[in-house]
Protein backbone atom coordinates (compact mmCIF):
# COMPACT_ATOMS: atom_id res chain seq x y z
CA UNK A 1 0.00 0.00 0.00
CA UNK A 2 1.00 3.56 -0.70
CA UNK A 3 -0.46 6.36 1.37
CA UNK A 4 -0.66 9.82 -0.17
CA UNK A 5 -1.38 13.09 1.59
CA UNK A 6 -1.79 16.34 -0.33
CA UNK A 7 -1.27 19.83 1.02
CA UNK A 8 -0.78 23.37 -0.22
CA UNK A 9 -4.22 24.17 -1.53
CA UNK A 10 -5.96 27.43 -0.73
CA UNK A 11 -7.43 30.61 -2.11
CA UNK A 12 -5.44 32.72 -4.55
CA UNK A 13 -6.25 35.60 -6.87
CA UNK A 14 -6.28 35.05 -10.62
CA UNK A 15 -2.75 35.35 -11.94
CA UNK A 16 -1.28 34.12 -8.68
CA UNK A 17 0.62 30.94 -7.84
CA UNK A 18 0.30 27.94 -5.56
CA UNK A 19 2.52 24.95 -4.94
CA UNK A 20 0.83 21.69 -4.06
CA UNK A 21 2.71 18.94 -2.25
CA UNK A 22 2.00 15.24 -1.96
CA UNK A 23 3.79 13.22 0.70
CA UNK A 24 3.99 9.48 0.12
CA UNK A 25 4.59 6.66 2.56
CA UNK A 26 4.35 2.92 2.75
CA UNK A 27 6.43 1.69 -0.17
CA UNK A 28 9.59 2.65 -2.04
CA UNK A 29 8.59 5.98 -3.54
CA UNK A 30 11.11 5.82 -6.36
CA UNK A 31 9.36 2.74 -7.77
CA UNK A 32 6.22 4.73 -8.56
CA UNK A 33 5.19 7.07 -11.31
CA UNK A 34 3.23 9.98 -9.89
CA UNK A 35 0.49 12.22 -11.21
CA UNK A 36 -1.90 15.01 -10.37
CA UNK A 37 -5.56 15.01 -11.32
CA UNK A 38 -8.32 17.53 -10.71
CA UNK A 39 -12.02 17.25 -10.18
CA UNK A 40 -14.88 19.71 -10.07
CA UNK A 41 -18.21 18.88 -8.38
CA UNK A 42 -20.34 16.69 -10.61
CA UNK A 43 -17.57 16.18 -13.14
CA UNK A 44 -15.14 13.41 -13.92
CA UNK A 45 -11.64 13.48 -12.53
CA UNK A 46 -9.23 14.88 -15.14
CA UNK A 47 -5.53 14.44 -15.73
CA UNK A 48 -3.28 17.42 -15.04
CA UNK A 49 0.34 16.23 -15.05
CA UNK A 50 2.52 13.18 -14.50
CA UNK A 51 6.15 12.38 -13.80
CA UNK A 52 8.13 9.19 -14.12
CA UNK A 53 9.85 7.63 -11.16
CA UNK A 54 13.24 9.10 -12.04
CA UNK A 55 11.89 12.49 -13.14
CA UNK A 56 13.15 11.69 -16.62
CA UNK A 57 9.74 12.14 -18.18
CA UNK A 58 6.98 14.64 -17.48
CA UNK A 59 3.82 15.34 -19.40
CA UNK A 60 0.89 17.69 -19.04
CA UNK A 61 -2.68 18.35 -20.04
CA UNK A 62 -2.72 20.90 -22.84
CA UNK A 63 -4.65 23.36 -20.67
CA UNK A 64 -1.81 23.69 -18.16
CA UNK A 65 1.29 23.43 -20.35
CA UNK A 66 3.65 26.32 -19.74
CA UNK A 67 1.94 27.29 -16.47
CA UNK A 68 2.15 24.19 -14.27
CA UNK A 69 5.26 22.19 -13.42
CA UNK A 70 5.36 18.76 -11.81
CA UNK A 71 8.48 17.67 -9.95
CA UNK A 72 9.54 15.18 -7.31
CA UNK A 73 12.20 14.68 -4.68
CA UNK A 74 12.60 10.97 -4.13
CA UNK A 75 14.76 11.43 -1.06
CA UNK A 76 11.82 13.25 0.55
CA UNK A 77 9.08 10.97 -0.83
CA UNK A 78 7.33 14.03 -2.17
CA UNK A 79 5.87 15.16 -5.47
CA UNK A 80 5.00 18.78 -6.21
CA UNK A 81 2.77 20.71 -8.56
CA UNK A 82 3.81 24.32 -9.09
CA UNK A 83 0.87 26.23 -10.49
CA UNK A 84 1.50 29.69 -11.98
CA UNK A 85 -0.76 32.19 -13.73
CA UNK A 86 -3.80 30.60 -12.16
CA UNK A 87 -7.18 31.15 -13.71
CA UNK A 88 -10.65 30.84 -12.16
CA UNK A 89 -11.22 27.72 -14.27
CA UNK A 90 -8.29 26.04 -12.47
CA UNK A 91 -10.30 26.02 -9.24
CA UNK A 92 -10.92 22.36 -8.35
CA UNK A 93 -9.99 19.68 -5.88
CA UNK A 94 -6.55 18.40 -6.82
CA UNK A 95 -5.61 14.78 -6.21
CA UNK A 96 -2.24 13.08 -6.09
CA UNK A 97 -2.00 9.58 -7.59
CA UNK A 98 0.59 6.82 -7.82
CA UNK A 99 1.12 3.73 -9.96
CA UNK A 100 3.91 1.17 -9.94
CA UNK A 101 6.25 2.31 -12.66
CA UNK A 102 5.44 1.30 -16.21
CA UNK A 103 7.06 1.87 -19.56
CA UNK A 104 4.10 3.69 -21.06
CA UNK A 105 2.60 7.10 -20.46
CA UNK A 106 -1.00 7.35 -19.37
CA UNK A 107 -3.49 10.06 -18.54
CA UNK A 108 -6.22 7.59 -17.49
CA UNK A 109 -7.18 7.66 -13.85
CA UNK A 110 -7.93 3.92 -13.88
CA UNK A 111 -4.24 3.24 -14.47
CA UNK A 112 -3.36 4.70 -11.07
CA UNK A 113 -3.69 2.46 -8.03
CA UNK A 114 -3.28 4.86 -5.14
CA UNK A 115 -4.91 8.19 -4.42
CA UNK A 116 -4.79 10.94 -1.86
CA UNK A 117 -7.87 12.62 -0.45
CA UNK A 118 -7.40 15.85 -2.34
CA UNK A 119 -6.70 19.48 -1.63
CA UNK A 120 -8.97 22.35 -2.61
CA UNK A 121 -7.69 25.09 -4.91
CA UNK A 122 -9.83 28.21 -5.20
CA UNK A 123 -9.10 31.08 -7.59
CA UNK A 124 -10.85 34.42 -7.29
CA UNK A 125 -11.38 36.56 -10.37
Amino acid sequence: QVQLVESGGGLVQAGGSLRLSCAASGRTFSNYDMAWFRQAPGREREFVAAISRSSGSTYYADSVKGRFTISRVNAQNTVYLQMNSLKPENADVYFCAARFTQSFRTTRLEDYSYWGQGTQVSVSA
